[in-house]
C-alpha cells in the first residue's frame, strides 16, 4: 500500500499541499479496497455466520447431552462451552485468512506473548484449572448442598471460571473456582443418610425410660429414618432445671430437615399426652437460720431509740423563730 502511495504522489511529498496528500490518501484507499474488498465481506460474514453457529452449536450439545441421559449433568456445560469457544477460534483464524493476513506469524506472535498474558491473567487461568480439577475430582455435584467455608449453597453450575451457587435464602451466588477449590469442601448432600443430634430436656421427677421410649418409638415408626445405625437417646447431662436427652437419629439425606422437625415436634407432643414434663428455666432458693434469737429479732425487731431533748436547748425560743 505504501508503494502504491510513493507511486500516485510523485515528487517531493513534504511540498504538496495538503489537499492534495488527502485526495491521494483516499486514491490509494479505494484501490486497496477495491482489490481486497471480496476478502473482507468474506471475513465480516464468516464471523457473523460463525458467532450464530458456535452458539447454536453450543444450545445442540448442550440438549443432546441432557436428553441422554449418559452424561454427568456437571460437565455438560463446560463441553458446551468448549465447543462453543472452539467454533469462534476456528471462525477467527478462517476470517483472518480472507483478509491476507498470515496467521503463522500472528500464532508465532502469540506463543510469544504467551507468557505476558499468563502473567496478567494469573487469576482468570487459575479458575480455569480450578474448575478441571473439580470436574475431574468431582467433590460435589450439580444439585448438592456445599460449604466451602463460607461459600454455602445449592450447586447450579460449574462453570470454566467460577462456579453458581443457590443459597437457601434464594440468594445467588457466583464464586470463582479457585476460592472453591482452595478451601475445605462440605457437602452436605453426597452421602445417602445424615445424622441428627438434637436435645430434649424432661423435668427431674419425670420418668426417663417413658420418654426414651416414646423417642424411639418415633423414630423407629417413621419411613424417613434408616434403620441402620439405629436411633439412640441417652441421658447427656443433670442441668439446672432439667435432665438433658440427647436424640440420635439417622435421617435419609433427602428427607433430613423435614424429618428433623417432625420428630422434634412431636415429642412435645407425645410427651404432653404421656405427662412427661419439660420443665422451664427455674431455681429454687432455700433461707435457712440457724439461731432461734436472730429469727425472733428478725420477726420482733425492737422500736427506734431517740435521744433526749434538754429543756434548756428550747428555752426562749418560739417555733416560727430562727436559730
Amino acid at each position: 500500500m505504501l508503494d502504491d502511495l510513493v507511486t500516485i504522489i510523485p515528487g517531493d511529498s513534504t511540498r504538496m499541499d495538503i489537499t492534495e496528500i488527502v485526495s491521494a490518501t483516499t486514491t490509494v484507499v479505494m484501490v486497496w479496497l477495491g482489490q481486497n474488498l471480496p476478502g473482507i465481506l468474506t471475513a465480516l460474514l464468516l464471523q457473523v455466520v460463525g458467532w450464530i453457529f458456535a452458539r447454536w452449536a453450543g444450545r445442540w450439545v448442550r440438549n443432546v447431552l441432557e436428553r441422554s441421559g449418559r452424561m454427568d449433568a456437571t460437565v455438560i456445560p463446560v463441553i458446551s462451552s468448549v465447543v462453543r469457544y472452539g467454533i469462534l477460534i476456528i471462525v477467527v483464524v478462517a476470517s483472518l485468512n480472507q483478509l491476507g493476513v498470515p496467521t503463522t506469524s500472528i500464532l508465532a506472535a502469540l506463543g510469544a506473548a504467551g507468557l505476558a498474558i499468563g502473567l496478567a491473567l494469573q487469576g482468570t487461568l487459575a479458575n480455569i484449572a480450578a474448575g478441571f480439577m473439580l470436574l475431574w475430582l468431582r467433590p460435589f455435584r450439580v444439585g448438592d448442598y456445599i460449604d466451602a467455608e463460607g461459600n454455602a449453597g445449592t450447586v447450579r453450575e460449574i462453570g470454566l471460571f467460577a462456579t453458581e451457587l443457590d443459597t437457601f435464602d434464594g440468594i445467588y451466588r457466583f464464586v470463582p473456582n479457585s476460592q472453591i477449590w482452595s478451601k475445605a469442601i462440605y457437602n452436605y448432600t453426597r452421602n445417602p443418610a445424615r445424622m441428627t443430634d438434637m436435645e430434649v430436656g424432661i423435668a427431674y421427677g419425670a420418668d426417663i425410660e417413658k420418654a426414651r421410649q416414646i423417642m424411639l418409638d418415633l423414630a423407629n415408626g417413621d419411613d424417613r429414618v434408616v434403620n441402620y445405625p439405629e436411633p439412640i437417646v441417652f441421658v447427656s447431662s443433670l442441668d439446672d432445671s432439667a435432665v438433658t436427652l440427647r436424640y440420635r437419629v439417622w435421617i435419609k439425606t433427602a428427607d433430613y430437615w423435614g424429618t428433623q422437625r417432625y420428630l422434634l415436634e412431636e415429642s412435645k407432643r407425645q410427651f404432653d399426652t404421656a405427662g412427661v414434663e419439660i420443665p422451664f428455666p427455674q431455681r429454687v432458693v432455700h433461707v435457712v437460720h440457724d439461731d432461734p434469737d436472730d429469727r425472733a429479732e428478725i420477726a420482733n425487731p425492737p422500736p427506734p431509740v431517740t435521744a433526749p431533748v434538754s429543756p434548756d436547748a428550747t428555752a426562749g425560743h418560739r417555733p416560727d423563730e430562727g436559730g
